[in-house]
C-alpha cells in the first residue's frame, strides 16, 4: 500500500521533497515495495495555496489541521514550518492522534524536545529529526546506529553556516566582523537580525540534540553555555595565524568525571586540525570516542536538497517501521541520568588579549595575577603598543574553568587593563 504522508508548510526545504520522490522513485520502490506519496499539505491562506499552484504544486491543499488528523491513510505528517508556534502545538496533536512525525525544527527540539518524545512514547508513535543538526549531515542517525558500540568522550562541531562564512571571510580574507555580516547578509546567509547565528545561540540549540545522541543526556538549552563572535578583532586573527591557529565558532560537548559540558565559542584551532579547514557555509561534527578514535563527518549544513535528503531517509525509516510494525520506537534509545560537569573538572588552555599602559612593569603585573592562580603562559605576543597603550596576548597552560573565573576577575579588577577577548584554545 502507498505511504501517504502530509507536509506542514511548503517552503524551501518542503518544496525540494517533490523533486527528491521522483528523482529517487525507484530506489524508493525498490527498498520499500511501496510508493511514499504527498497526500495532503497544510497552508497558511488562500493566497499561499494559490501561489503554491502557480509554482506548479498540486496537492490537497487543507487550511486546517483537523483534516489531516482525521485522514486515516495519513501516517506520516512532516513539519517543516519552522519557529516554536504553532508547530510546538501541530506536533504536539498529530502525536496525540497517533501520527509518526518528522520534523526539522531544532530550535523547538532544543527547548520542547523532552515533552515532545515523551507524547511520542505514550502514544506508541515515532519522533524523527535527524534535518535539526547540520542539514545534510546523517550525524544523528550516525551517532544512534553506527557508533552505537562506542563510547564518544567529546563532540566538536563548526554547526552554523553564517557564522562560519563570517568567520572564513575574516580569517582566510582579513574582513572584518561588520563587512562579513554585511556580505553574509547580501547573500541570504544571514538573517536582518543575526542574533542567533553570531552569538552561537543556534548552535547551542544543536548541542543540545548532540548531547541527547552522543551522551545520552538530555541537557537543557540554558545548559549550553555560549560566546559569539562579534568581539573578534583582525588583530585576534593576525595573532592566531601567527602563533599556528585558526579561530571559528566552535560547538563543544565533553564529558568529564563529574558530567557533560557543553559549551559554544570562538575557538583558537591548531592549523592542521580537521575542522580548521572546514570553510564557508559547510559544517561539520567532529567526534572523539574510545574506540574508534577520532572521526569527523563533513557536508552542507543547510540548503533545500541536503535537508529534505535528510527529512526524506527520516520519512523512509518510518515507511519501514509502519510496514514492521514496530513504530513507537525512540529516535534514539541512549538514555542515561543527565549530569552537568562542575566546572573544577573542564579543563582547557586558553588566549588572553589584555589592552595595558604602554609602560614598563606591565608584563610583571600580568604575570603575577596568572601566577596567583597557579597559571603558566605557554606563548606571549605584545603588540607595538603606541606609547600610551600596548596589548599582550598570551596562551596560558591547561586550566579549570574556576581557575579562569578567577584569572578573568583580577584582571578586570586592575582599572587600567582592559580585557578584549579571551577564548578557548584547543590542543594539538
Amino acid at each position: 500500500m502507498t505511504v501517504n504522508i502530509a507536509i506542514l508548510g511548503l517552503g524551501t526545504v518542503a518544496s525540494g521533497l517533490p523533486f527528491l520522490l521522483e528523482e529517487n522513485k525507484e530506489k524508493l520502490v525498490r527498498l520499500l515495495n511501496d510508493e511514499i506519496r504527498i497526500k495532503t499539505v497544510l497552508m497558511r491562506d488562500e493566497e499561499t495555496i494559490a501561489e503554491a499552484r502557480e509554482r506548479g504544486f498540486d496537492y490537497d491543499f487543507v487550511l486546517d489541521l483537523d483534516e489531516i488528523l482525521a485522514d486515516e491513510e495519513i501516517s506520516i505528517v512532516v513539519e517543516l514550518m519552522g519557529r516554536i508556534e504553532p508547530a510546538r502545538t501541530f506536533i504536539s496533536r498529530a502525536l496525540k492522534a497517533n501520527k509518526n512525525v518528522v520534523t526539522a525544527n531544532k530550535d523547538l527540539l532544543a527547548i520542547h524536545g523532552r515533552e515532545l518524545r515523551k507524547l511520542a512514547q505514550e502514544n506508541q508513535v515515532s519522533l524523527y529529526y535527524e534535518a535539526a543538526v547540520a542539514g545534510g549531515i546523517p550525524i544523528l542517525r550516525t551517532l544512534a546506529n553506527s557508533l552505537v558500540s562506542d563510547k564518544i568522550t567529546r563532540i566538536l562541531g563548526v554547526v552554523n553556516g553564517t557564522s562560519n562564512f563570517m568567520m572564513s571571510k575574516m580569517v582566510g580574507e582579513s574582513w572584518t566582523y561588520e563587512k562579513a555580516l554585511s556580505e553574509a547578509q547580501r547573500l541570504g546567509y544571514a538573517e536582518s537580525d543575526p542574533t542567533n547565528d553570531v552569538d552561537g545561540i543556534d548552535a547551542g540549540y544543536k548541542l543540545v540534540i548532540l548531547s541527547e545522541f552522543a551522551f545520552g543526556m538530555s541537557i537543557e538549552n540554558d545548559d549550553v553555555q555560549h560566546e559569539g563572535i562579534r568581539t573578534i578583532t583582525p588583530m585576534d586573527v593576525e595573532i592566531a595565524q601567527q602563533l599556528g591557529y585558526v579561530i571559528k565558532l566552535v560547538g563543544e560537548i565533553v564529558e568529564v568525571e563529574s558530567g557533560v559540558f557543553a559549551e559554544v565559542s570562538p575557538t583558537f584551532l591548531p592549523q592542521k586540525h580537521p575542522l580548521a579547514s572546514v570553510n564557508g557555509v559547510m559544517n561539520a561534527v567532529f567526534v572523539e570516542s574510545i574506540g574508534i578514535g577520532e572521526s569527523m563527518y563533513y557536508g552542507p549544513g543547510a540548503g533545500q536538497k541536503p535537508t529534505a535528503t535528510s527529512v526524506l531517509a527520516d520519512i523512509v525509516r518510518l515507511a519501514k517501521r509502519i510496514q514492521d510494525g514496530t513504530t513507537g520506537k525512540l529516535f534514539n534509545e541512549y538514555v542515561r541520568e543527565t549530569k552537568l560537569a562542575s566546572p573544577a573538572d573542564v579543563k582547557n588552555k586558553y588566549y588572553f588579549s589584555v589592552e595595558t599602559p604602554d609602560t614598563t612593569g606591565q608584563f610583571l603585573r600580568l604575570t603575577n595575577i596568572f601566577t596567583s592562580e597557579n597559571v603558566s603562559f605557554e606563548q606571549v605576543v605584545q603588540q607595538k603598543g603606541d606609547g600610551s597603550r600596548a596589548v599582550v596576548a598570551i596562551i596560558c597552560h591547561r586550566i579549570a574553568r574556576t581557575q579562569l573565573a578567577q584569572i578573568k576577575e583580577k584582571l578586570m579588577a586592575e582599572s587600567d587593563f582592559k580585557v578584549l577577548n579571551v577564548f578557548k584554545v584547543l590542543e594539538d
